[in-house]
């Protein structure tokens, strides 16, 4: 066929197809709890610097993990506390926050796993937005939430 004509048809095609078509968006990532992974934020205590959760559970060890809200917006690119957790149901997880908490401070609390099973947390990033021991997702949910220190 024709090159001239095969550029043609291409660019008559392009004018009928909208942008969204051509390309795929990525789907919205949410944050929440999942069927198989869950941190309960509704009773979290605290004592000092140190939160308690009720509850978590991890398919897979794993780490609950505190990263700081810093003008108004969480940081993803720092934590301030985490805490071991091995697979299945954990009761009054205990972790500290490093850097002190006041009231109200609002943070990120949620789930990574434990990618090489060493029991140490792996915050390397491996690529822009993600390290070693990668984030929990149930899909496109992130087990995550976004909740004020008590």
């Amino acid at each position: 066929m024709n090159t001239r004509i095969v550029r043609a048809s291409i660019a008559l095609m392009s004018l009928f197809i909208t942008p969204t078509l051509m390309a795929e968006e990525a789907p919205a990532i949410t944050l929440g709890n999942g069927e198989k992974n869950w941190i309960i934020v509704d009773d979290v205590k605290r004592n000092e610097s140190v939160l308690t959760f009720s509850e978590v559970h991890i398919d897979g060890n794993g780490w609950l993990v505190i990263h700081p809200f810093e003008d108004g917006k969480p940081n993803g690119d720092k934590y301030v506390a985490s805490s071991y957790l091995t697979d299945g149901k954990n009761s009054n997880v205990d972790i500290e926050v490093y850097k002190g908490l006041s009231s109200g401070e609002m943070f990120i609390v949620m789930l990574h796993r434990d990618v090489n099973e060493n029991k140490v947390l792996d915050f390397v990033f491996i690529n822009d937005t993600a390290v070693m021991d990668t984030a929990v997702f149930e899909g496109n949910k992130m087990i995550a939430h976004a909740i004020p220190a008590p």
